[in-house]
């Protein structure tokens, strides 16, 4: 059998809210053993965490140099790690373990800045390590079937597109009411430039690129600061324009109050449309210019071979987002097991650096848009 890749993890200490996910996702298939980490600046927090997750004392480390100084000198170190850290923190922890030539699999987005972003690309072009960004929506079964159905050209040529991601989550100014998990990604220094394109956009960016295969070629944005106090944007509206003549929206919020994690997808191409929706994401709706209409299910007969292999229990169980989450893990795993040469053609759908700098780039070019009147900037 081939043993597990030996996964170390920065940050996801206790209380973060995707370390644990993070680490189900890891563990699911088997294809991971977490080993190692560094999870807390707070040392108390960060040996508690250790000793929740039963790794052995020597192997928790006050931080990620320490963690990679170590490791790399055993025979048993870290093969890869996951990190999960607040994003300003994205590009300096994964330049350090990939220059020590370990794979990287990084929450998103890539960086705070086009720049850094276009720094790290070099340094995973030189490192020819496996660098992951964890945008875990494409894991689902009937995304990747959306995907393959638009690949076959089902619908046509792409003509309209509309994205969202609407949370009522920060209607109220919960930062300043000691929310931690919002302080940081509402803070520009940490979150970066725009909190919701950074936090929910970025998301949706992936999904439309990833389902439709369009690039982004230029957007008009308006974004907004709707809960005074806050100190960054919390709505984005952005028309886009998209390769190949199509156009679209997308839409990102985290004042829609009474939406939960609302992250819909709308595509409508010459011959027809199809429609995904996070909260529902075992069906994928297809209608025909005809007017006929029709819902498909994770597990159906007749499935793209791509939704076939995301799906990991029978019809009629429910699965969701740690199962999606995890299809990105096991899509990694394959990567990383990939022989280094072949790694640029190896058809894991998992997003790479260059999904991440492309997500940079809309981000810049939504807020320099806003900046100039919602003039149209090429993104």
């Amino acid at each position: 059998m081939t043993p597990p890749i030996r996964l170390g993890m920065v940050g996801g200490g206790p209380g973060a809210m995707i370390g644990p996910t993070h680490r189900i996702a890891a563990r699911m298939d088997g294809h991971y053993r977490l080993v190692a980490g560094a999870f807390s600046r707070t040392p108390e927090r960060n040996r508690a965490m250790g000793e929740e997750l039963a790794l052995s004392p020597d192997r928790v480390y006050a931080d990620y140099r320490e963690m990679v100084e170590t490791e790399r000198a055993r025979e048993d170190g870290v093969e890869a790690v996951a990190v999960v850290t607040p994003n300003d923190s994205h590009v300096p922890i994964s330049t350090c373990f990939l220059r020590h030539g370990i794979h990287v699999l990084c929450d998103k987005p890539l960086a705070n800045s086009l720049a850094d972003a276009e720094t790290l690309r070099e340094v995973v072009d030189e490192s020819g390590c496996v660098f992951a960004l964890t945008h875990n929506y494409a894991g689902y079964p009937m995304v990747r079937e959306a995907r393959a159905r638009i690949a076959a050209g089902e619908l046509g040529a792409v003509r309209i597109v509309q994205a969202e991601y609407a949370s009522g989550a920060r209607s109220r100014l919960v930062e300043a009411a000691g929310d931690e998990k919002t302080a940081w990604r509402t803070d520009p220094a940490i979150g970066g430039p725009s909190a919701v394109l950074c936090d929910l956009g970025v998301h949706a960016h992936h999904l439309l690129r990833f389902v439709t295969g369009c690039e982004v070629d230029a957007v008009s944005a308006s974004l907004a600061t709707m809960v005074a106090g806050r100190t960054s944007h919390d709505d984005a509206q952005v028309s886009l324009r998209l390769g190949g003549g199509a156009r679209g929206a997308l839409w990102a919020s985290y004042v829609a109050a009474g939406h939960r994690n609302g992250l819909r997808l709308l595509v409508c191409g010459e011959t027809g449309s199809l429609e995904w929706w996070q909260e529902r994401p075992e069906i994928l709706s297809l209608h025909t210019l005809g007017g006929s209409s029709r819902r498909l299910h994770r597990g159906d007969a007749g499935l793209s071979a791509d939704a076939r292999a995301a799906t990991r229990v029978k019809a009629g169980q429910p699965e969701g987002f740690l199962e999606a989450f995890a299809n990105i893990y096991r899509d990694v795993a394959g990567w990383i097991r990939t022989p280094a040469g072949q790694r640029d053609h190896a058809p894991w759908p998992a997003a790479g650096v260059h999904d991440g700098i492309a997500g940079m780039r809309f981000i810049e070019a939504c807020v320099a848009s806003d900046r100039a009147g919602a003039r149209w900037v090429e993104a």
